[in-house]
């Protein structure tokens, strides 16, 4: 990331100076800056810029947070996410967090690549909790809602954002606190079948999908009877259903884009009657089949939010520069932010 797309004054929301947090837009431009805090933060301790010339702080400082707690990475040593504190609630309305719990995605520099890289396999595999930064980020969090559970906000950005799922569910498991959450592009691993244009093509492939995925789901279940423990039995899909996380996409980002087709799916099923079958398979992917950890990325309830403002950085481009860029502004943190979005919103819920 080039200094300037770090640079507070230069590319970030410096009109908002006044928070309204009962508005969407609001939350959303700040809280997309204190990620953007949370990755500048790493770029200044790679680049060892101490203030005056550090260029993180004005990502929190204009909306009246400050640093709480670093949240470290123990192999790396690096900067992974923040814990934010509000300093006070002037020229803030609507019920401000007290705590913003705030994860950065991936950084591919020579000193965090490694071991970014290591936790995005875990992604794709189930097996984020068993990350030395989803410990580190649990206790933070658990710590945090000893002191204003209500008042404690999780947020991330891609990576950062099945890292602040993952804890999010975790403490609805372990202390039934519903933590408002905030979702920037974060990863759903599947075929990105919402690229298909082709509508009928799309529908059929996701009706095939989950009729397979139930119909093995009812396999896999008949075969584990025998040894199914209590703590299995719960049905913790229905226990999160009370929660409702803040979910941003963008269709042009292969890595999220497959979350609108995912609930689009569910919808859709139950409209034709094939409700008892969507219900089955909308908690199991078939990679999960095949794991012993359940799939974090599926969520019973969302609040989406549909990045649909015509891109605008690569109309000079060609080629694989071309392919780049679109991905780039489609996936980057920055267009949560920008004065010109247009979004559609949509919240679904869990029968």
């Amino acid at each position: 990331m080039a200094y300037e797309d770090q640079t507070f004054s230069r590319s970030g929301p410096s009109h908002l100076t006044a928070v309204d947090w009962s508005n969407l837009n609001h939350k959303r431009s700040v809280l997309a800056s204190l990620v953007q805090g949370v990755y500048t933060l790493q770029h200044d301790q790679r680049h060892n810029r101490k203030y005056p010339y550090a260029l993180a702080h004005p990502w929190w400082d204009s909306f009246n947070f400050q640093v709480y707690q670093r949240l470290v990475d123990n192999n790396d040593g690096s900067i992974f996410g923040v814990v934010f504190r509000l300093l006070s609630s002037c020229h803030q309305t609507g019920g401000p967090p007290q705590y913003v719990i705030a994860f950065r995605g991936t950084i591919m520099k020579p000193e965090n690549w490694e071991e970014d890289v290591k936790l995005n396999v875990k992604v794709v595999l189930n097996r984020i909790q068993k990350s030395n930064r989803f410990r580190t980020a649990l206790e933070a969090a658990t710590q945090a809602i000893q002191i204003e559970h209500k008042c404690v906000w999780l947020v991330g950005h891609s990576l950062g954002s099945s890292l602040a799922l993952a804890v999010g569910r975790e403490i609805v498991k372990k202390f039934k606190v519903r933590l408002e959450t905030y979702l920037f592009n974060p990863p759903f691993i599947s075929l990105p079948i919402e690229r298909i244009k082709n509508n009928k093509v799309k529908t059929g492939i996701r009706y095939l999908t989950s009729f397979v995925t139930a119909g093995l789901t009812q396999l896999t279940a008949a075969a584990a009877v025998a040894v199914t423990t209590e703590t299995s039995k719960k049905d913790y899909f229905a226990m999160l259903s009370t929660w409702v996380p803040y979910v941003f996409i963008n269709r042009a980002d292969p890595i999220c884009s497959e979350y609108a087709g995912y609930f689009k799916n569910r919808e859709s099923m139950e409209a034709i009657g094939a409700g008892k079958i969507v219900r089955i398979a909308t908690k199991r992917s078939v990679l999960s089949m095949f794991s012993s950890h359940e799939p974090l990325h599926l969520l019973p309830c969302a609040h989406i939010t549909l990045n649909v403002t015509a891109a605008t950085r690569f109309k000079e481009a060609h080629g694989i520069c071309k392919e780049w860029l679109k991905f780039k502004e489609a996936h980057g943190i920055d267009q949560w932010w920008r004065r010109d979005l247009k979004v559609e919103c949509k919240q679904y819920q869990y029968k």
